[in-house]
């Protein structure tokens, strides 16, 4: 495997020091997708310490041999392909659960002392907390009286709050424990190798970056909807909703990422500091401008309210007023149950000033601007939507798509998973790939007039795009998707290079 930081550095170099490693929320959805298949990959691939334990927690105990076979079960789903018994025997022998709660941990923090001496010498301690926002803060408080999180590193899932009050008193609560720089506010959205290709792409090429502004772009969409329901995750999406547990954290965050100035160097502080500028100058939003949606059968899901009002779609207009971006509005889409599962980031490009082409009224209807688009899937993309001239003797203008996949483009490299990257970055103290307090307390303080004034909530069928409100709100242009991905186009040749037609 070749590692995603850089082929010119050493596997010893990035194998971080010795570590036990607490997972609360062992037994739950997001450890048996992400977590242990991302360590269990990690091991094999040379990323994990030379010693390392890996305690799993949650309330109810669970015993060492039942935990392991959960972990198989869980690596034999998700982990990608077959797997090595050596290999498996080898890390099952790190694995072990703990029962706690935030009320009692004593039992957990002997077992961690226990582990960190029996690999003796400096150990590190990580703790994961995949809890429920409701727990998040007793979880911390534990934590701190047990002595748990004494020279710890904690990664924190998101939401980080559900509100602007709540999000300080976590913060306080949090910095009466831990200093700053022990805490990791996950967005594995910021793992993936698609977006940090943002950062590269911008800032690696003359190309791009002189016309990334408002004189030459007209809009940017950050589109992630998705074809799953809620189902499995009732509970905590009855917690949250789409805007709490998408908009506020990922969508944001890809924002801050297309939106941010140059930051002097590219490290964790000179990042964080341009980012945080970013979030500084977006606009309250407007309710007005926000649509919220709930597909149709989600009163029907088991847990759920008859009377819930939690929203399953969100779809909303942000203005970031600084010099670069005055006048160009973004906008944003993420729900539940809708007709496709995609991860798509769209830079629209103004319209050249004169129109030589199309029709008397400028380009035909039915032909898109200039877009550059990045798809943020697990195999990236990155495409040029462009105008040329269609073959034959008239001088009639077509659409084609310059296409750059990073599979072929890069052959038998490959990156990291986004959780096995960020767990990789922990281990080794990088805070560059995370979200700051700062940060997190800006974008509640921006969102803050739709959670005081939601906007109505309409309907929509599952298999959709949502509600037509939000298929409206970006005006005559448009979502990209799904007018532009359409799997009906074929790709064709054009020239040396690679097009879509």
């Amino acid at each position: 495997m070749n590692d995603s930081n850089g082929a010119g550095r050493s596997r010893t170099t990035l194998r971080p020091d010795d570590h036990v490693v607490v997972i609360f929320g062992a037994t739950g959805d997001l450890a048996k997708r992400k977590l242990f298949p991302g360590l269990f990959h990690l091991a094999n691939a040379g990323l994990m310490p030379d010693e390392f334990r890996i305690i799993g927690s949650g309330r109810h105990a669970v015993d060492d041999d039942a935990f392991r076979a959960h972990v198989r079960a869980s690596l034999d789903e998700f982990g990608g392909g077959p797997i090595d018994d050596r290999l498996w025997e080898t890390f099952a022998a790190r694995l072990s659960f703990v029962a706690s709660t935030a009320e009692d941990g004593s039992a957990l923090a002997a077992a961690v002392r226990r582990a960190e001496a029996e690999i003796g010498g400096d150990v590190r301690r990580l703790i994961y907390l995949s809890v429920p926002p409701s727990a998040m803060r007793p979880m911390v408080e534990m934590l701190g009286a047990t002595g748990l999180a004494e020279d710890a590193r904690l990664i924190m899932e998101k939401p980080f709050g559900t509100n602007l009050r709540t999000a300080r008193e976590l913060d306080r609560a949090l910095h009466e424990v831990v200093g700053e720089d022990q805490v990791f506010r996950i967005d594995h959205f910021l793992g993936k190798e698609a977006a940090q290709n943002i950062l590269a792409f911008r800032f690696a090429n003359g190309l791009f970056e002189p016309a990334w502004n408002r004189d030459h772009i007209a809009y940017v969409q950050i589109d992630v909807p998705e074809t799953l329901t809620v189902a499995g995750r009732v509970g905590f999406y009855e917690q949250t909703g789409a805007f709490r547990d998408m908009v506020v954290t990922h969508l944001f965050q890809l924002l801050g990422f297309v939106a941010l100035e140059p930051p002097v160097r590219l490290d964790a502080r000179a990042l964080h500091d341009e980012k945080a500028k970013v979030f500084e100058a977006v606009r309250p939003l407007d309710s007005s401008r926000v649509v919220f949606g709930q597909y149709d059968g989600y009163l029907d899901e088991e847990g759920v309210a008859d009377d819930s009002r939690t929203e399953t779609f969100a779809a909303l207009e942000v203005w970031v007023d600084t010099w670069r971006w005055s006048g160009v509005p973004f906008y944003l889409r993420t729900g539940k149950a809708l007709a496709e599962s995609r991860r798509t980031i769209t830079i629209g490009f103004k319209e050249p000033p004169l129109r030589m082409f199309g029709t008397a009224d400028g380009f035909p209807s039915c032909q898109r601007p200039n877009e550059l688009v990045f798809e943020l899937s697990d195999t990236p993309q990155i495409s040029v939507d462009l105008r040329t001239k269609l073959p034959g003797p008239s001088l009639d203008v077509g659409e084609a798509s310059l296409k750059l996949d990073f599979a072929d483009a890069y052959g038998e490299l490959h990156g990291l998973e986004a959780y096995e990257r960020l767990i990789h970055d922990v281990m080794r103290g990088d805070h560059t790939l995370f979200t700051r307090a700062d940060e997190i307390e800006r974008l509640w303080e921006v969102c803050d007039p739709v959670l005081r004034t939601p906007p109505p909530l309409q309907l929509y069928e599952e298999g959709s795009w949502g509600p037509e409100a939000a298929r409206d709100l970006p005006g005559p242009r448009g979502w990209r998707l799904p007018d532009r991905s359409s799997p009906a186009r074929e790709p064709v040749e054009v020239g040396a290079g690679r097009a879509t037609a």
